[in-house]
């Protein structure tokens, strides 16, 4: 049988199907190279904005168009969001959520064998920590590992928990043996994901520091990177033991929002600025030179002008090597949605292009004050013109050139320039 993946969204997605590619290859599968040659096309859905299931939608209608005859398997977060919606939509053959994926496949494999259209959605409270194969979703030298899934803090424009569930964690011991085997795929990096990452070990007895050393130990990891995490759940004591884990990239996505305290209350985060302001001070005094990136919303309910002043001046001022800037978009289910002040788009979408500005101004910052420091570059893809591309410990962009050089090397060297956007990285002889 012969199968297309289709991935909508987020990291977490893309490396659920990637552990989904492998789980059908072990039942001797074939990656189709196109839905048009395939047999099944499963579709791993996004449901974080409505633009996003009209994505799917759309797809699914093409897909079955063009390709009438293939089984089409809609799962992810929009069935697990919306079951009735999803059971409803005619393309689909089979329709399933965020469950698990083995018993996707049982599915899949019993509508190829009667024709009989299924609807199997787990409810979010019978779902459980699914271990998956580690698996590289990007083709670039970085390892994705999911370690977390679920989330409960509600924030008041996010349908994450609905299309979710409960926190759910990788056991420690299970990280400790996919970490192994990344390393000895050749790996040097891995990079710890997670649905609300902060949250590993809730209740279990252990907590994300325990990730990283878990995820340290392999010789041949030299590094470890954390995905997203909440910045009022990163107290002293876990940031004085995440300091002693030598492996760790002083790099943190520390999710903002909005830089302004009543935006952020009617948003339901659990922070404000000044707390925000704080949580990467500690980050700061412990890890020398860290990098921070973010996530920012522009024209969420309510904002008049002088709040998103507020949050466009902290944008500003903060000193981001990167801000990730979405236009709030209403999404069905959500509190949010139903609040009153609903910004007009053509507001929004000006707002966001201020931040983006402001976001990209702030990147040439910080990345030119990393001119003349020394750097350590994991080399990606060799490039036409001879030279790697790559990345620092903190997340930089580097271009390294020199003679006998190979993807997955680790070079030292110093960044002598700033070019097109990328450190112009010297090997060190």
């Amino acid at each position: 049988m012969r199968v297309f993946i289709k991935t909508f969204g987020c990291k977490v997605n893309s490396f659920e199907s990637s552990a989904m590619a492998e789980l059908l290859r072990a039942r001797g599968c074939e990656a189709a190279a196109s839905e048009a040659e395939s047999d099944a096309v499963i579709v791993n859905s996004c449901t974080v904005t409505d633009r996003g299931d009209q994505k799917t939608r759309q797809y699914l209608r093409r897909v079955k168009r063009e390709n009438p005859d293939c089984l089409l398997v809609l799962a992810g977060c929009f069935p697990q969001a919306f079951p009735e919606k999803a059971a409803n939509i005619p393309e689909a053959d089979l329709v399933c959520g965020t469950g698990s994926r083995e018993q996707t496949l049982e599915a899949l494999f019993r509508c190829l064998e009667d024709r009989r259209r299924r609807v199997e959605i787990l409810p979010n409270r019978d779902l459980a920590y699914e271990p998956l194969s580690a698996a590289e979703p990007d083709g670039h030298t970085r390892a994705f590992l999911k370690i977390e899934d679920g989330c409960e803090r509600f924030c008041s424009y996010c349908i994450v928990p609905f299309a979710r569930g409960p926190v759910r964690c990788l056991p420690l011991e299970d990280l400790k043996t996919q970490a192994a085997q990344t390393a000895a795929r050749g790996f040097s990096e891995i990079v710890l994901t997670g649905i609300n990452l902060s949250c590993y070990g809730q209740g279990q007895g252990f907590d994300l520091v325990d990730a990283v050393a878990a995820a340290s130990l392999p010789e041949g990891i030299k590094r470890v990177r954390l995905g997203s995490l909440e910045p009022d759940m990163l107290g002293e004591e876990m940031l004085d033991r995440l300091a002693l884990e030598t492996k760790l990239c002083a790099h943190f996505h520390l999710s903002l929002q909005s830089g302004c305290d009543a935006t952020l209350k009617r948003m339901n985060r659990r922070y404000t600025a000044a707390e925000y302001l704080k949580t990467a001070g500690l980050i700061r005094e412990r890890f020398e030179r860290a990098v921070f990136t973010t996530d920012i919303i522009a024209g969420f309910p309510g904002e008049s002008e002088s709040e998103f002043s507020e949050s466009l001046a902290f944008a500003e001022s903060f000193g981001f090597l990167k801000i990730h800037v979405f236009p709030y978009s209403p999404r069905e289910g959500t509190a949010a949605a139903r609040m009153p002040g609903q910004i007009e788009k053509s507001v929004k979408e000006a707002r966001a292009a201020l931040l983006s500005e402001a976001g990209e101004r702030s990147r040439e910052r910080v990345l030119r004050s990393f001119v003349g420091s020394r750097a350590r570059v994991i080399l990606e893809r060799q490039r036409p013109d001879g030279s790697f591309g790559g990345y620092t410990d903190r997340y930089l962009p580097a271009r390294v050139r020199g003679e006998g050089l190979r993807e997955r090397d680790v070079v030292e060297g110093e960044i002598r320039a700033l070019e097109n956007g990328e450190c112009v990285v010297e090997p060190r002889a």
